[in-house]
């Protein structure tokens, strides 16, 4: 079982950035794709960023290409989002959630909540206007 604790979340102006951590109980962190969804109020839950289980690969959503970045640091079982040029419409709960399902990288694959077996409690991410 792998225990999923995000921190960094909070309340900033548009414009500003924040950085998600998320750290792993699991000393096997290195087996698991990370990703970070969002759920915004009165909205489904939706994909942001997934990164391989080394970290070469990245994948995002349309809509925080070139704004946010997702790494990770396998010595500290800690994955990262990175928010930058944050908008009001990023204000949601952000999850970060881990994968042992798949044993090869598909971009698709890592936006299906299905896809992950463990998840975080979530940290609140608000962004006025």
């Amino acid at each position: 079982q792998v225990q999923l604790v995000e921190s960094g979340g909070g309340l900033v102006q548009a414009g500003g950035s924040l950085r998600l951590s998320c750290a792993a109980s699991r000393a096997t962190f290195s087996n698991y794709v990370m990703g970070w969804f969002r759920q915004a109020p009165g909205k489904e839950r939706e994909f942001v960023a997934a990164i391989s289980w080394g970290g070469a690969l990245t994948h995002y959503r349309d809509s925080v290409k070139g704004r946010f970045t997702i790494s990770r640091d396998n010595a500290k079982n800690t994955v990262y989002l990175q928010l930058n040029s944050l908008k009001p419409e990023d204000t949601a709960v952000y999850y970060c959630a881990a994968s042992s399902r798949d044993s090869v990288w598909s971009n698709l694959n890592t936006e299906y909540e299905n896809n992950y077996n463990h998840w975080g409690q979530g940290t609140q991410v608000t962004v006025s206007s």
